[in-house]
């Protein structure tokens, strides 16, 4: 408790630079898988696809992050084997925030892309192992964790493949795809828009307007979401309609420029993925940082409900959109480029059905694998063209570092806890 009371600012201070760090690591490497698809469909270039996602994953984490946050910090592990030593708790956050984001630097330099979300909790599992043993650990939250990481995957690759097979059903196969483009894609941009707008009203406004005291019904935002998803309908309708086609051609080049009108809803739903990462992964970094600051502001106090503070939601932002800019350029083409090829509609249908998933992970405060998530819909995607669509080399080779991460985390963050206590208690 002294070293609390004597360090508590101290403690806090490094925890926000770890805290910034592992959130440094999410935006190089989860994040850069996000915009992977965009990127690698040739609907945006990186320098664009590095500018929507700073945009809207900051919007995300910063308005809808703090669902997800409390499942991070209060979740995991037991707090009562360290009531009587709040420092070994303080500690042992610290541990895991700088095993993950040493972790997620190492697999972002190497090209990997691995899973935030396995990080954080194999290092903070490995943290309670040391520190208080097994039964410090909610192995029920934690094996409901490890199911969401088999069903997101699946539910992303089951969504991926019915939006993609409609848009072939709809558009590619008929006799004038054209036509039937510029009718059905806004109605899967009205679908986009649905979604971002649902996740912003029942979780953004949440945390931006909690002192307003604003109670909208369910039905009330399903009601604003849908109008907002007509409007973003009639924008994408507008902008299709300058895009310059050519009706009467032959067939290939038809299908060219209804890839056309597929990039522009690609950028919408770039957008969509972008702020569903963010109020889903931001949870990683600053969900052990907020545990940090309420034990030391609480006086050691462990399980206090106290507010979290004004200033961590936007330095996981910022760490984010810091990672992604600077280190994302590593990671970005295994997703876009390794697994399948992709073009504007395959990678359209891959992002939107991982963004729903996100979405609804999120809402539900269940901290889901979104690098899982977008692998899976990418992989609904290359199987509704056949299993020799999908390079299984590189599908194998990211399973592995998906099993890896997990110990890796768990490892560091020993080795992390060891040397912090060795230098603090």
């Amino acid at each position: 408790m002294d070293i609390l009371q004597t360090y508590g600012l101290l403690l806090v201070g490094f925890a926000a630079v770890v805290g910034f760090f592992m959130a440094w690591g999410i935006g190089a490497n989860d994040v850069a898988n996000a915009m992977g698809t965009s990127v690698g469909s040739k609907a945006l270039t990186v320098k664009q696809a590095i500018f929507i996602a700073m945009i809207f994953e900051f919007a995300g984490a910063y308005l809808a992050g703090g669902e997800v946050t409390s499942t991070i910090r209060k979740g995991i592990i037991d707090s009562t084997p360290f009531i009587d030593i709040p420092e070994v708790f303080v500690i042992g956050m610290i541990s895991s925030l700088l095993a993950a984001g040493t972790w997620l630097a190492v697999a972002s330099y190497m090209g990997w892309p691995v899973s935030t979300t396995h990080s954080i909790v194999g290092a903070i599992i490995g943290f309670a192992l040391i520190s208080a043993g097994t039964e410090a650990i909610h192995w029920g939250k934690v094996g409901g964790i490890v199911g969401s990481w088999i069903v997101t995957p699946l539910l992303s690759g089951i969504l991926a493949y019915i939006i993609f097979m409609s848009a072939q059903r709809f558009i590619f196969d008929t006799d004038n795809p054209i036509k039937n483009a510029k009718r059905y894609v806004p109605v899967y941009m009205a679908l986009a828009g649905f979604v971002l707008a649902l996740v912003t009203i029942k979780k953004g406004l949440k945390h931006v307007f909690k002192d307003a005291h604003l109670n909208i019904s369910t039905g009330e935002a399903y009601l604003y979401a849908a109008l907002v998803g007509l409007v973003v309908a009639g924008i994408g309708a507008y902008f299709i309609s300058k895009v310059k086609l050519e009706e009467k051609s032959t067939r290939q080049v038809q299908y060219e420029n209804v890839e056309k009108i597929f990039a522009v809803l690609m950028i919408v739903t770039a957008c969509c993925m972008a702020f569903a990462h963010g109020s889903n992964d931001v949870a990683n970094a600053i969900g052990p940082l907020a545990a940090v600051v309420s034990v030391v502001s609480n006086d050691g106090e462990i399980g206090s409900k106290a507010a979290l503070a004004w200033w961590i939601l936007p330095l996981g932002a910022f760490g984010i959109v810091a990672g992604l800019a600077l280190f994302g350029h590593r990671v970005m083409a295994t997703i876009g480029k390794g697994i399948t090829h992709l073009t504007p509609s395959r990678g359209f249908a891959a992002e939107l059905a991982a963004a729903s998933t996100v979405v609804i992970a999120s809402g539900t405060g269940l901290p889901i694998s979104t690098t899982q998530t977008l692998v899976g819909g990418v992989l609904g995607v290359g199987l509704a063209r056949g299993i020799a669509a999908l390079n299984l080399g590189v599908v194998r080779n990211i399973v592995i570092s998906w099993v890896v991460t997990l110990p890796a985390g768990a490892g560091l963050a020993i080795i992390s806890y060891l040397v912090l206590t060795a230098i603090l208690l």
